[in-house]
C-alpha cells in the first residue's frame, strides 16, 4: 500500500470518495496534542495532512480522506464510521487545552461562543451546561484567529494550542472541560479518535497508527524539546502537558466514556438517536 502526503484544502482532493485508490489519505489534527500520535509515521513512509478537527471531520465525510483523527462526537453523527485504532487524544483529569471561559455564572449563560475548530468540545460544553446548570444557550462560532475580546458571549470555548496558557480579559470562572467531565462522571474523556468509513479496509494502516502512538509516548521528552518554544511553553511545561494532561490509549474506561458521551448528546438532540454504538466501536471490543 502506498500512503502519500496530500496538502489540506478541498481543492487537493477528489470531490467523491475513491476508496479503491492505490494511496491512503490520512488527516490529523494540527495541534501540539497530536504530535505523539504521528511520531515516526514519516519513517514508515506515511504522509499525513493536517487541519482543524472540524475540517478533518468534513473531509472524511466527503471522502477526501480515508482515515482521519476526527472529533469523537462525529463517530455518532453518521452511522457509517468505524474506529480503526485504540490510539486517541483523551484525558483522565485536567486536559489544559480545552477551556470554557465564563463572563457570568454558568447557570446564567445565554450565549456560548465556540472555537471554530471544535465539535466534540462544543458538544461537551453544551452537555455540561445543560446537565449541571440547566441552561441551553444559543451557540455562535469564534473564528480561528479571533481573540476572547472579539465576542461578547457569556461563555467562550477555546481548544488546542490557543487554550493553553494565560488568557487576557476578566472572567468569573474558567472550566477545564476534561476535569469537569471526569469529576462529574468518574470516567475519562476522549476528544479525538482515528476513524474511517466502514467500507474501507484499514488492515495495514491500523498497526502503523498504534506503533506511531507507542513510539510517541516513548519519546515525549524529545517531542517536548522540539515543540515547546513554538507553542510558547518551556520544555518542562510542554512535557508536563503531554505526559500528565493527555492520555493516548483507549481502554475499557474510555470505551464506556464514549458510550456515555453519545447517550448524553443524543438525549439533548446534539447527536442522532439510533446509532449502533457497538458496531462503531467494534475495533475496541
Amino acid at each position: 500500500m502506498v500512503i502519500r502526503i496530500f496538502p489540506t484544502g478541498k481543492s487537493a482532493f477528489d470531490a467523491e470518495p475513491s476508496f479503491r485508490s492505490g494511496s491512503t489519505r490520512i488527516g490529523a489534527v494540527q495541534y501540539l496534542n497530536t504530535k505523539p500520535l504521528v511520531y515516526g509515521l514519516g519513517s514508515q513512509g506515511v504522509g499525513v495532512s493536517y487541519d482543524l478537527p472540524s475540517r478533518l471531520a468534513d473531509q472524511l465525510a466527503q471522502g477526501q480522506l480515508h482515515v482521519a483523527l476526527i472529533p469523537s462526537i462525529e463517530l455518532f453523527r453518521r452511522d457509517r464510521y468505524q474506529v480503526v485504532s485504540d490510539a486517541c487524544i483523551g484525558c483522565r483529569g485536567p486536559v489544559m487545552s480545552v477551556k470554557l471561559f465564563f463572563r457570568t455564572a454558568p447557570h446564567r449563560v445565554r450565549r456560548l461562543a465556540v472555537d471554530e475548530g471544535s465539535r466534540t468540545s462544543a458538544t461537551l460544553s453544551r452537555i455540561l451546561l445543560a446537565e449541571r446548570c440547566g441552561v441551553m444557550p444559543s451557540v455562535e462560532v469564534l473564528p480561528i484567529g479571533s481573540q476572547l475580546a472579539d465576542t461578547s458571549a457569556d461563555a467562550i470555548l477555546l481548544i488546542g494550542d490557543r487554550a493553553i496558557g494565560a488568557q487576557g480579559g476578566s472572567f468569573q470562572l474558567v472550566w477545564d472541560l476534561g476535569d469537569e467531565w471526569c469529576r462529574w462522571t468518574g470516567l475519562p474523556f476522549v476528544f479525538a479518535i482515528w476513524a474511517a468509513h466502514r467500507d474501507f479496509s484499514t488492515r495495514t494502516v491500523a498497526p502503523l497508527l498504534a506503533a506511531a502512538r507507542d513510539s510517541g509516548i516513548a519519546n515525549l521528552a524529545g517531542i517536548a524539546a522540539v515543540e515547546a518554544a513554538r507553542h510558547g511553553l518551556t520544555v518542562p511545561q510542554c512535557l508536563s502537558y503531554l505526559q500528565d494532561n493527555l492520555h493516548f490509549k483507549i481502554g475499557p474506561p474510555e470505551r464506556d466514556a464514549l458510550s456515555l458521551f453519545y447517550e448524553r448528546a443524543a438525549a439533548l438532540s446534539l447527536a442522532p438517536t439510533g446509532i449502533d454504538v457497538r458496531r462503531t466501536l467494534a475495533y475496541l471490543a
